[in-house]
């Protein structure tokens, strides 16, 4: 089958809430050592979209962190429209 390129119909709100949030934690700081904090002005938010999407979409380790963050966050459902909403939603609540 042809992956999934549309949305699901759910904000980026909505799926952070459902699929990031256990790790990355309501306030984007991160939950676990090693998980990136979205709120740093040069931290992971400012690599660029689409650095961010094949990060999600592949799943992606720190350098020195002792976790990796699964390939879309463990959700297989999530379309790469779904990951561009998320992304939108991380610049548009924890960015500069």
């Amino acid at each position: 089958a042809a992956p999934a390129t549309g949305s699901s119909g759910l904000s980026g709100r909505e799926i952070y809430a459902e699929t990031c949030i256990a790790c990355h934690s309501a306030d984007g700081k991160g939950a676990f050592p090693g998980v990136p904090d979205f709120t740093r002005k040069d931290g992971r938010l400012s690599k660029g979209d689409d650095v961010l999407f094949r990060h999600v979409m592949g799943g992606f380790q720190s350098p020195g962190s002792p976790m990796a963050m699964p390939p879309k966050g463990g959700n297989a459902n999530l379309t790469d429209g779904d990951i561009r909403n998320v992304i939108q939603y991380l610049h548009e609540e924890f960015g500069s």
